[in-house]
Order: C-alpha cells, then structure tokens, then sequence
C-alpha cells in the first residue's frame, strides 16, 4: 500500500487553485480526502520543518508570491442529515464540500436557514473562518458546532458555536491561525424559522412577491443569486476574492461626526456602534472601475479587487494599499483587508 508521501507533487502552479487566479508555485503539495491523510501530511512537513498551507477553494486567499512549504488541499467530502424532525434537522458537510452546492441542497430540500448565503464561493470548511454572512445572516446563526484536528494536540475536537467565538468576519480560527483545521460542519436548519428578507437589496427584489412569507428557501436562494450576479462578478470571469475589505465598525458618537461632514454616507447602526458601509466610502474617493493594464476595481462593486490580465499578489496588495491610504486620508477610517494573504 502506497503512503501519502507517494502522493506529494513538487513544484505546484497555485493559479488554478484560488480565485484570484494569482501565479505562483508551492514547494510541496498535496490532497487529502481523510483525517488519516491530513494528520500524515502534518506530520511529512513537520519532520522537514516545512511550514503549511491549508487549502479550501481559495476564494478568500491572495497568495502574495511562491510558498516554500506544504500545500495541503483538504477535500474532504460529505453530507448527512441527523436528529431530523418534523420541525428541523442537523446538516453534517464535510470541509471540502462546495458551500455553494451545500446551500442549495438544504434549500431544496425545504430547510431554512443558510439561503441567504447562496453563491458565495469557497468550501464548508472555510466558512466557520470568516462567519460568513451576506443578506442579513451569518453561519454562526446556524452552526450547532466544528470538527477540527488541533494541531497543538494532533486530536480531533467538537468546538461549539460559542467556542467558535463568532464576531463579524472573525473567529477562533482566525485569532488563533493555524491551531485548527476544519473537518466537519454541523449546522441546525429550520423548517418553519422565519425568512430573513428585510436587508436592502434583497428586500427589492421581492418586493413585489403578493406574500413573500410564504417563499421556499429554495426561492430565497435563487433571490439571493440573482441579487449577487447583478452585484458581483463570477470568479470564473473575472478573478477575484469578493469582498476585499471588512466593512469598518465605528462608535455612535464617531459616526455623528462623520455624517455631519458627509450627510450621504451609508452606515447601519447596531447597538452602541454602527457598521460603515466600506463600499461607498471607496466609490466616494473615486476607485470603482478603476484599472490598470493588470489589476483593477469591479465597475459595480467598489468592494470587489480584480486579476484582469496576470497580476501578481503583490500587484493586488499594492492597489489594496492605495485604497486603504486614499479613505483614511479623506475620512480618517481605516479599511481592514479581510481575505488572507499568505505567504
């Protein structure tokens, strides 16, 4: 029987392997389909004191030049019903799963819950990561727990939604890069749970649906599609990462001040805080459709950076950096990059 280590390529192009379509190579690469194999691939990199990438779909990863290390794919596959009812059931998705794919499985099958999230790209697994949220909902409104190897114990774990420590594009995974790797997903989906229609676009779209209460989750996430085609290039057409910054959260007395100065600025109070729309503050400055021969701004969406034609990470992150200068010298905010840039 062949080991894993039969398995690892050398000299990887990565370009195809995230959305941004950047060019560069990795020293090592390999993919894995079992926790077996991902434990023996830690272990392969950590007796060569190679460092490690851990690999989804790519789709919130600028790779700012050639990785000297281990490239593990992790395409672990898998979807389970458990504990169903009549009222609700567990949704169990491997981390290699397609989120995409995912959403409109439990959409077609009448559960509620994660519609709102339809055609965001990337893998189960690096959902937990970002608490990705569009439309008004976020996974942490549905996730019940993750399974993850800890690769300070080497065992597998069940963290819970509160050991996830979910906030806005943020988590434990996050704050502690690198300790975890997702394996599995468990998320508690409703039948009867309230549609979330309410947030802006998505409320236009159907808004002249006769009773919009009465929508399936799979209609819901046709909405949803629909809406983010309008909105947001497809990667396959235009490389890019979606949104490239957070979306900036200030205090109350902050966002006076602002919008004495700017009575049109666009923000959505939450508590003692309210979340700044990043998009208009960019578009405010001048960059939406901006473009040089390589990289640019998506001419609907200010948020969206794009590989037009073989840009490098470097070149992205320079252009990021120009906006990230250009808003805080007008507004005095600071945008925050929200994919990962590795190395």
């Amino acid at each position: 029987m062949n080991s894993l280590a039969d398995s690892i390529q050398e000299s990887v192009e990565l370009g195809g392997l995230n959305t941004l379509r950047v060019a560069a190579r990795a020293r090592f690469y390999v993919s894995v389909k079992r926790v077996a194999e991902l434990v023996e691939a830690l272990d392969w990199a950590a007796a060569r004191s190679l460092e490690t990438l851990v690999l989804g779909g790519g789709s919130n990863l600028v790779i700012a030049g050639d990785f000297d290390g281990l490239v593990i794919r992790v395409a672990f596959s898998g979807r389970q019903w458990e504990k169903a009812s009549e009222s609700g059931a567990t949704l169990v998705l491997g981390a290699g799963e397609n989120w995409h794919s995912a959403v409109l499985y439990a959409a077609a099958s009448g559960y509620r819950g994660i519609e709102n999230l339809a055609l965001i790209p990337g893998t189960t697994g690096a959902a937990p990561v970002q608490n990705i949220g569009a439309y008004g909902v976020e996974l942490s409104d549905t996730l019940v727990s993750v399974t993850a190897l800890d690769r300070t114990t080497g065992q597998l774990v069940t963290l819970s939604n509160s050991d996830c420590r979910f906030a806005y594009r943020d988590s434990v995974f996050k704050q502690q890069s690198g300790r975890y790797v997702i394996v599995e997903v468990r998320l508690r989906l409703s039948r009867s749970r309230p549609l979330s229609l309410g947030y802006g676009d998505l409320a236009r779209y159907f808004s002249d649906h006769p009773h919009p209460e009465q929508l399936t989750p799979l209609e819901v996430a046709e909405g949803v599609m629909a809406v983010r085609r309008r909105k947001l290039p497809d990667p396959e057409q235009l490389p890019n990462v979606g949104s490239f910054f957070k979306n900036p959260v200030v205090p109350l007395a902050r966002w006076e001040e602002l919008r004495s100065v700017n009575p049109a600025i666009v923000g959505y109070p939450a508590g003692d805080s309210v979340k700044l729309a990043a998009a208009w503050l960019i578009d405010q400055c001048g960059w939406k459709g901006y473009r040089t021969d390589r990289v640019g701004v998506h001419n609907r969406q200010a948020l969206v950076l794009i590989n037009h034609s073989g840009g490098t990470g470097q070149d992205i992150l320079a252009l990021a950096e120009r906006i990230r200068e250009d808003v805080f010298q007008r507004f005095g905010v600071s945008l925050e990059i929200e994919p990962r840039i590795v190395p």
